[in-house]
């Protein structure tokens, strides 16, 4: 009976370690909290549009991470966004003059900064400032603009001679093609 008892405890205790385990690893995973907080200093970056970017994003360069984004707020007088990124202090050799640029982690993944490292001898401190920003690629922007190039642009189409053909609106219901032949003379 009291072999039962030990047994029985030793069950419970590992199921409540593998609960509290898959608890921590939640927690973790999902970015809610850090339990182990790396201290760093704080660098901001002014970008015209940062996309889906979110707090707690990866800051990376060349793919290792190297910070994370801590906030992000919008400029009421140049109506950029202002994000503020925490560089982990063993990364203290970054140069001043690097460059942000906020891409996307695969095709629909999550945005992040990756940061390109130029050739100033000046390092990045706390309270810097990354002058050299690229915006966020907006997935349906681009999809609108290559519809829009392959569609001709402006409704119209283009013509065997490779010149638009913009439809005003006054056409005639039925337009005849023209054909050019190799002499240049033209026939319908």
């Amino acid at each position: 009976m009291g072999s039962q008892r030990v047994i029985e405890s030793l069950v419970g205790l590992f199921i409540l370690a593998a609960f509290a385990a898959l608890v921590i690893l939640a927690f973790k995973v999902s970015g809610l909290t850090s339990f182990f907080k790396q201290e760093g200093y704080t660098v901001t970056a002014y970008f015209d549009d940062i996309g889906g970017l979110k707090l707690k994003a990866p800051v990376k360069v060349g793919g290792v991470v190297i910070g994370e984004v801590t906030g992000v707020t919008l400029d009421p007088a140049s109506f950029k966004a202002i994000v503020k990124m925490n560089i982990y202090n063993k990364f203290n050799d970054i140069p001043s003059d690097s460059s942000a640029s906020i891409l996307t982690a695969g095709l629909l993944g999550d945005n992040y900064i990756e940061l390109t490292p130029m050739y100033s001898q000046d390092v990045l401190k706390n309270g810097s400032v990354i002058e050299y920003t690229h915006p966020a690629m907006i997935l349906e922007r681009l999809i609108g603009q290559f519809l829009f190039r392959v569609g001709g642009g402006q409704g119209g189409s283009k013509t065997e001679t490779g010149q638009a053909n913009v439809d005003s609106g006054n056409t005639p219901a039925k337009a005849q093609p023209i054909n050019v032949n190799n002499e240049g003379a033209k026939s319908q």
